[in-house]
């Protein structure tokens, strides 16, 4: 720190909680823990030199704010630390204040005790629009639109996790918790304490032990939607906003990647094992499952759909008992793969889950596949009026 013996708060300006944080020429004294750090360097102009800052987001229960820390010491500042500071610059970015430390501000390390005790009712109140990577101190109001509970290995440890979705008429978020809160779909709930991740691209919240949840009347809230009613997107339009939770799509399944069919999967964490190595745990003795990566095209874009066992089975018509006796068989994984190719191209199918991007396209995580039956007759029809229409005003330019 820059100078772990001294203390802060012995002297100098009152000290600020962060949601009365305002840009000025005056400095001020905070007491915040650590939500994200970040160490970057930067070319000094002058002598042309790099040097190292630090960057993340500082919170103290009543707000969040971003700070940027210039000529940090050189120990490693930890997530979950909690400082005193002062004599720090307050200034505002793009209608936010951030805090900037700098040579003349003293920092030091704070224990939780000095870390003031924060009143949900203090904790400015967000919308889930406004939700943004790394947010903590923050109230939420929004209505359970689904939960369900799965067991998860941590380690050698299977723990269960609570997830779900929440939505308040400004977006849909989805959420996870490691702690029961007894939740139930319909429930309209406020959740201080709580923090945001980014998953697979898009905003998480994520519940722990140090979160309150409340159930309330829910007044203004949107009702629970039902979820199996929701109408299919363009795919085109899923791309421009960067997935959904929400998401349903339908299309032809005109691609099957690998791996598909029969697989294998570590008994520890379920990823896939290759040459029985799990990139994780190492050697290991696979658990046969069966999965497919359909590719999945409406004509404005398409999507990776990852079935799981149920809708592989469901779709393909064979078993992993089944599977596994044909392996016995033939021992060539690929006439398997084969199989499930020739039952599942030119299917047409509706698909509700959760769609998030990769650097490869979208990804959908389906919550239902559902085969949608074509009136082969009817699509010629309107193929050959769309050609028809197509020709007399190429003929008639």
């Amino acid at each position: 720190m820059s100078d772990p013996t001294a203390d802060p708060g012995s002297e100098g300006p009152p000290e600020v909680r962060l949601k009365d944080l305002r840009a000025g020429d005056a400095p001020v004294h905070i007491v915040a823990r650590v939500v994200s750090v970040e160490r970057r360097e930067y070319t000094r102009p002058a002598d042309g030199r790099r040097r190292p800052f630090l960057a993340g987001l500082l919170s103290d229960g009543t707000a969040s704010v971003r700070f940027t820390w210039w000529e940090p010491p050189n120990e490693p500042i930890e997530r979950g630390t909690i400082l005193r500071a002062t004599g720090v610059q307050v200034r505002e970015y793009q209608g936010r204040p951030e805090i900037t430390i700098n040579f003349r501000s003293r920092v030091a390390p704070a224990g939780p005790a000095e870390l003031p005790p924060v009143d949900a009712d203090d904790m400015p109140l967000r919308t889930i629009r406004e939700l943004t990577a790394r947010d903590e101190g923050f109230r939420l109001e929004a209505r359970i639109a689904r939960v369900g509970k799965k067991a998860v290995m941590v380690g050698t440890d299977q723990r269960e996790v609570h997830e779900g979705l929440l939505i308040d008429g400004t977006g849909v978020v989805a959420f996870s918790s490691w702690s029961d809160f007894g939740l139930s779909s319909g429930d309209a709930v406020r959740i201080s304490g709580a923090y945001v991740r980014i998953f697979r691209g898009r905003p998480q919240l994520v519940l722990d032990s140090n979160s309150l949840v409340a159930k309330i009347e829910g007044v203004g809230l949107p009702p629970a939607p039902d979820l199996a009613a929701s109408a299919p997107r363009r795919i085109a339009d899923l791309e421009a906003s960067q997935g959904s939770e929400l998401g349903c799509v339908e299309g032809i399944v005109v691609g099957l990647l690998p791996p598909s069919g029969l697989v294998y999967r570590c008994p520890t964490c379920r990823r896939p094992v290759q040459g029985g190595l799990c990139t994780t745990h190492g050697a290991v003795t696979g658990v046969a499952d069966l999965r497919s990566r359909l590719v999945l095209d409406d004509g404005t874009g398409s999507v990776t759909v990852n079935a799981g066992r149920a809708e592989t089975e469901a779709l393909w018509g064979v078993g992993l008992d089944e599977a596994l006796e044909r392996l016995r068989r033939s021992p060539d994984p690929s006439l398997l793969e084969s199989s499930l190719a020739d039952e599942v191209l030119g299917l047409r199918l509706r698909v509700r889950g959760r769609v998030y991007p990769d650097d490869f396209g979208l990804n959908v995580y389906p919550d239902a596949i559902e085969k949608v039956a074509v009136d082969l007759d009817a699509r010629a029809a309107e193929l050959a009026r769309r050609f028809a229409g197509a020709g007399g005003s190429h003929g008639s330019a």
